[in-house]
């Protein structure tokens, strides 16, 4: 296996609870109420809509895509769900600090440093924006793909608390059984303080409506032993995934690094007035960081 290259699970499609769009020049965000399911191909028009969307769409009443039915290719929940404190250069797309709330890897004047991770709140890096919390859960839908897998992005503190807690919670109550548990990924909305009332969507995890707890889980052991009796090991998949997931320094890629920025860290206006007055300023935040505030505890 290739030194310092991650080895993550075959992605054919994408999980976005929102879009794109250019406005006055310039590519932004635009949030949804619904899901929409893309191939990795993305048009001037935006990401390319997979074949699955339409079919899952035929099935909702109403046609708006707010449950999908999945599995999760993996036992270990934190290999389906992989999330961590990111801090992204916006013009090149690679990590310039990850970490856990406990350590971090970051780079600064010396190369890579392992350092104590505080969280955005309480480091100095992070007070000064940019970094926040990133994840990337992993699941299968239908039956076409064996081991790949589309995948649902997001930076949102509330899909990632609460998917946490259900792949932790079902892993526990299932004895283990999260590959083979029917689940059903969900759009949920609320409205807060800080969102003026407005609602918000964030992303839950659910057994299908028609399908009890128990019954799920019940399912879930006779699948195992299903393809347990056929010869497929799910330790041996779960122990390659998480040595792959291990085998480099950072999971995330340039090319993803730069789709994760401009979906969900959009740059705010007094950033893109300064790049408008410092025209000559190219350098990208890891060589202006590099030397002064990175090498900060």
């Amino acid at each position: 296996m290739i030194k310092g290259l991650a080895i993550t699970p075959p992605i054919i499609g994408r999980i976005s609870i929102g879009r794109v769009i250019e406005k006055n020049g310039k590519r932004l965000p635009e949030k949804d109420d619904q899901f929409t399911v893309t191939t990795q191909i993305q048009s001037k028009d935006g990401w390319l809509l997979h074949p699955l969307d339409e079919q899952l769409r035929k099935e909702t009443p109403g046609n708006k895509l707010r449950a999908i039915p999945v599995r999760m290719l993996f036992n270990d929940p934190d290999l389906n769900l992989r999330a961590e404190y990111s801090l992204f250069d916006r013009q090149t797309g690679r990590p310039l600090c990850v970490g856990d709330g406990e350590l971090c890897r970051r780079q600064t004047a010396e190369g890579w440093e392992h350092l104590p991770c505080p969280g955005p709140d309480q480091c100095d890096i992070g007070k000064q924006g940019g970094c926040k919390p990133y994840a990337r859960l992993s699941v299968r839908i239908g039956d076409d793909e064996d081991l790949g897998v589309f995948v649902f992005r997001t930076t949102g503190y509330n899909s990632i608390r609460t998917l946490t807690a259900r792949l932790r919670y079902y892993h526990a109550i299932s004895g283990g059984l999260l590959a083979t548990l029917p689940l059903c990924l969900r759009l949920r909305g609320k409205s807060t303080t800080q969102s003026h009332r407005a609602p918000i969507y964030y992303v839950d995890l659910t057994t299908p409506d028609d399908v009890p707890l128990s019954a799920a889980i019940a399912q879930a052991k006779q699948e195992a032993e299903r393809l347990a009796m056929e010869g497929l090991s799910q330790d041996a998949l779960d122990d390659a995934a998480r040595a792959g997931f291990g085998a480099a320094a950072f999971e995330v890629s340039e090319e993803e690094g730069l789709q994760v920025v401009e979906e969900f860290m959009p740059e705010s206006e007094d950033e893109q007035t300064t790049a408008a007055e410092n025209p000559a300023d190219k350098g990208g935040l890891r060589e202006r960081l590099a030397g002064r505030q990175l090498v900060q505890g």
